[in-house]
């Protein structure tokens, strides 16, 4: 009994150790952000481990910058219209794909599977012909454009895989009711699909902002801009100065969204991550 009792209580402080050293590693990077954001002068080359005075002239700098904000409600356009044009192509490639019956449908998704493992860099120069010859280039439809291709493909998976585990006689009902599929669609399935439409929409929308290469490719000038080209192009006063002070303090604050989206959303989150993981 008592090396049982020790092979559970070693094994819990092991897990412990383990999960608080997955937490150190992936929250201390934001939390010494914060802590870089509140410091200025000299002070940013002092390695502190505490915020030990509140100095807002870091912030204060960056959002007094017309160019910065205007690159916030850049992403905020582009990642939201990315989210809203994914989903719906989403769920309606998503019914057919998991409820409707074709030759060809695994072939289908394997296809859709396989353009998402496409690096971005492997099809830039293709994609940046279509926008020239679409003239959308220096516009904010461009990023749209191309978010969407990159997004719809997980988007359409995962909201396959939860459009298939919902129950058939919910369909069956409905079909005998006289409804339609966009009806069945629409009035059934979606009103049960919130925790897959929340988590794939906060997937989408994270993947959208966060996005830098094509941004920095599909843009010139700072009015169209969205915030990750915008914090890679702050620079000091000379062309070998680096203002770490607003860098931290422009990552902090287009990190925060993120974080409150998701403590907003955390609930259907889990939820539906855990969907079908348990029947009965």
């Amino acid at each position: 009994m008592n090396r049982k009792l020790l092979k559970k209580i070693a094994a819990k402080i092991g897990f412990g150790l383990l999960l608080a050293a997955i937490l150190l590693f992936t929250v201390f990077p934001f939390y010494y952000a914060i802590v870089t954001s509140f410091k200025s002068g000299s002070e940013l080359f002092e390695v502190t481990w505490w915020i030990n005075s509140f100095d807002f002239s870091n912030y204060t700098s960056v959002i007094s910058d017309g160019s910065f904000v205007g690159s916030i409600w850049n992403s905020v356009l582009v990642s939201f219209a990315t989210v809203i044009i994914a989903m719906a192509f989403g769920l309606t490639a998503a019914y057919a794909l998991g409820r409707v019956q074709f030759r060809g449908r695994s072939a289908v998704l394997m296809i859709v599977l396989g353009v998402s493992m496409f690096p971005q860099v492997a099809v830039l120069s293709g994609l940046f012909e279509v926008i020239r010859v679409l003239d959308l280039y220096n516009n904010p439809l461009a990023l749209i454009f191309s978010y969407t291709i990159f997004t719809l493909p997980f988007t359409v998976w995962i909201l396959t895989t939860f459009m298939r585990q919902l129950p058939k006689e919910l369909e069956e009902a409905a079909i005998v009711d006289g409804a339609s599929p966009v009806t069945t669609l629409f009035k059934v399935f979606i009103p049960l699909m919130w925790p897959a439409m929340a988590t794939t929409g906060l997937l989408a929308f994270i993947a959208a902002w966060n996005e830098f290469l094509f941004a920095l490719t599909f843009t010139l000038t700072d009015d169209q801009r969205t915030v990750p080209v915008a914090i890679a192009l702050l620079t000091g006063g000379s062309q070998y100065e680096l203002p770490w002070g607003n860098l931290m303090a422009a990552s902090v604050i287009v990190t925060v969204p993120l974080v409150v989206l998701v403590l907003i959303f955390q609930r259907r989150i889990v939820s539906g991550l855990t969907a079908g993981a348990v029947k009965g």
